[in-house]
């Protein structure tokens, strides 16, 4: 492993443990101003300033969420992850006309990321999520 792919290793750890500390101001210096993020499962898509609004909206929406690495694939500038997230049903969970009203269920469900960087930093965050998973659980489908 060259030196460059360990030091992106080492920095999407940190941005890992940023996210599971719904720490958004850490979570900002680790992105490119200009970044996009997108839950394409979701149909979820902001950049920049607003990335970060809808980063600490996730984290108002679920707020015990964390995230459990199950693969990690690091390249140059690249990093693919598999990860299952667990939160707890606290919040209105709105997907179009549908709405769950909170239930307190502990839920659980796989994504993926795919993170390309430029210059050490995220330029994009792009999530496939099991949305069918969290709708089940929370009682839409």
């Amino acid at each position: 492993m060259s030196s460059a792919t360990e030091q992106l290793g080492e920095t999407i750890a940190a941005y890992n443990d940023a996210w599971n500390a719904h720490d958004v101001e850490r979570i900002a210096s680790m992105h490119a101003p200009d970044m996009v993020f997108e839950n394409h499962t979701a149909g979820e898509r902001a950049e920049g300033e607003e990335a970060l609004m809808h980063i600490a909206g996730i984290f108002e929406s679920w707020p015990d969420i964390e995230f459990q690495t199950r693969r990690l694939y690091v390249r140059e500038n690249l990093v693919v992850q598999e990860w299952t997230a667990r939160a707890t049903h606290v919040k209105p969970l709105r997907r179009g006309e549908m709405v769950a009203e909170p239930s307190g269920k502990r839920i659980e469900w796989k994504g993926m990321d795919v993170i390309p960087f430029e210059n050490g930093k995220v330029k994009r965050k792009d999530v496939y999520s099991d949305s069918v998973s969290i709708l089940r659980q929370v009682g839409l489908l």
